[in-house]
Parts: C-alpha cells; sequence; structure tokens
C-alpha cells in the first residue's frame, strides 16, 4: 500500500530542495525523520512536515504501521516563478526569479515474506560459485604466459 502526499508552492528553490531530497530516498521513514531533523537546511524543515504528514495518513487512515514505513519515491518539481526586479543605475532594472518548489512524497511498506528471505542466500552462494570457476578459467592462462616467459 502507497501513501502519496503533496506540497506545492514551497518557497524554496528545487535545486535546495533536491540535495534534502536525495538524503532520505529510499530510507525507513523513521531513519528519514532522524536525518531531517538534524539537517541544517531551510527546506529541511518542510520535507520532515511533509514526512511526518505522510506517516501519520498511513497510520491513521490505512490501518500501517510506522516501523513498516519508508520513502520509496521523493520528486522535486519546479513551481511556478516569481518574477521581480531589482532597480540599477541610468534607469535599467535587473530581473529577479524567486522559484518555487512542488515536492511530492510516496511512502511504501516494507513486506518481509519468508520466501524471499531463503532465496537471498542461495543467490549469494551461486554468485561465489560463478566467481571460482572465473578464477579456474583464468587460472590456465595466467601460467601459460608464465611458461612463455621463462622459456624465453
Amino acid at each position: 500500500m502507497e501513501v502519496k502526499v503533496q506540497l506545492n508552492n514551497l518557497r524554496t528553490a528545487p535545486r535546495k530542495v533536491r540535495q534534502v531530497a536525495d538524503l532520505i530516498r529510499n530510507k525507513r521513514a523513521d531513519k528519514a525523520q532522524q536525518m531531517l531533523a538534524f539537517t541544517v537546511n531551510k527546506s529541511s524543515t518542510a520535507v520532515l512536515k511533509l514526512l511526518n504528514s505522510a506517516i501519520a495518513s498511513a497510520v491513521n487512515d490505512l490501518k500501517l504501521k510506522e516501523s513498516n514505513l519508508f520513502v520509496s519515491r521523493i520528486m522535486v518539481d519546479e513551481g511556478p516563478k516569481l518574477k521581480r526586479s531589482h532597480p540599477m543605475s541610468r534607469g535599467r532594472a535587473y530581473p529577479i526569479m524567486k522559484r518555487t518548489s512542488h515536492v511530492t512524497l510516496i511512502l511504501g511498506e516494507v513486506v518481509a515474506s519468508p520466501a524471499k528471505q531463503k532465496a537471498k542466500p542461495e543467490a549469494k552462494a551461486e554468485k561465489v560459485e560463478t566467481k571460482e570457476i572465473k578464477a579456474k578459467k583464468l587460472a590456465p592462462k595466467v601460467k601459460k604466459v608464465k611458461v612463455v616467459k621463462e622459456a624465453k
């Protein structure tokens, strides 16, 4: 089950919000809350409020456990720009773009099944076997090179 929440027209540039979003992407909800609480960034407080809102919605509306939630997707898109101008000498005006952001946060639920847990150790064993086979295939080639060098 997924929970989707949005924060529109956040008065911070998307580039700065993406730095915070990258910190919590694919993290468990409790770890993400801790990281955002101790991040020194203006946009981290807004993203933390959004995350807290998503967790509250998941717990109250969908009856999910908070310990099973993780940040499956977080997207930061550009919102409307507020166009202002800065007066300069000789009657000129330089444009100032005050950028805004739209943040979309999707929480997913971690479901641990016993079948997947049993499959993981077998997959690791297969990887080890393939590495050993490759090493055996490379070993004769290395020996041949040594023999050639000794013959010269």
